[in-house]
């Protein structure tokens, strides 16, 4: 399909605006580039937003409503691991705790290139074994927790699903996996024919990773690269969502492929017209909204089984 209308304005005003590219940029300026980028969002009103520590990680804990024992989405935030945080990724964890009616539990893991892999990674797995730990403080049911996160957020949530299959918990109903980072490989098709032009781009992608992974670490790490683990089965159901002009387009759709190969219950969406970070701009893009009706959707059917 073509390119939504509305997403080739807004490259377009992009485009003519210039600017500094993320590649030559420093990580301070670029965290606060992404920052003032999504300070035009909405919120959706919450019943309560509380900052917490989880074993010395921060986290913001979004209530939707009064109600008991609600299920819970422990949400890892995108931005490549280098620039996003808990406001950038705001309007998302309001909307998802909206529109499924379960707290959200944002997790502020530290950032590479100051903190590289692994240690982005152990904060989310620190985060979530704090929040089934607390589960009943928090008004959490404990037998109703999924994960979730966009771009390397959804890097993120897959991998922590393997740490925690590994572990032996904590135990997860489902894996919302929105625009994934799932393998350290710049030549998908996808790549060649999305790599630039669409907001990320390959060199982007090449940036983060060169970020994130200090000296001596291994791309092929299924930590890193979720989609080169050689045994998926056992995993929690799964959501996967993907934009058609996406350069990690089809390493997410994979990822879908190989789940399912392992028996694993998912279900893969492409977004037609979409560019990657298009479910932050809900309040622009219908499809951006219902990418987050689909996430309900799906949500909801795992936390009532």
């Amino acid at each position: 399909m073509a390119l939504d209308p509305v997403v080739e304005g807004m490259l377009k005003q992009m485009a003519e605006a210039g600017g500094t590219p993320l590649t030559e940029m420093a990580p301070p300026a670029a965290r606060e580039m992404y920052r003032m980028m999504s300070q035009a969002y909405e919120k959706a009103d919450m019943h309560s937003v509380t900052e917490l520590s989880a074993d010395g990680v921060p986290v913001r804990v979004y209530h939707p409503s009064e109600d008991p024992d609600l299920p819970c989405l422990v949400f890892y935030h995108g931005g490549g691991w280098v620039i996003g945080d808990l406001d950038t990724h705001d309007n998302i964890a309001r909307n998802l705790a909206r529109a499924v009616n379960c707290v959200v539990v944002s997790t502020d893991y530290r950032l590479a290139p100051e903190h590289p892999f692994p240690a982005p990674l152990e904060d989310c797995f620190t985060a979530l074994k704090w929040v089934a730990a607390h589960a009943g403080e928090l008004g959490i049911d404990a037998n109703k927790i999924a994960v979730g996160g966009d771009s390397a957020g959804g890097n993120l949530s897959a991998a922590v699903c393997l740490m925690a299959r590994e572990s032996g918990g904590p135990r997860l109903v489902h894996q919302l996996l929105l625009y994934p980072v799932t393998d350290h490989n710049f030549e998908t098709e996808s790549y060649a024919v999305n790599g630039e032009g669409f907001m990320l781009t390959r060199e982007g992608m090449q940036w983060f990773f060169n970020h994130y992974l200090a000296a001596g670490a291994d791309s092929a790490d299924p930590l890193v690269s979720p989609l080169r683990a050689k045994d998926l089965a056992g995993l929690p159901t799964a959501t996967i969502v993907t934009a058609e002009f996406d350069p990690l387009r089809d390493e997410g759709e994979a990822y879908g492929e190989k789940l399912s190969r392992a028996g694993v219950d998912v279900l893969v969406k492409r977004f037609d017209g979409m560019i990657h970070g298009f479910v932050h701009m809900s309040d622009l893009l219908t499809q951006g909204a219902d990418a987050i009706d689909l996430a309900a959707l799906r949500l909801r059917r795992e936390f009532d089984d």
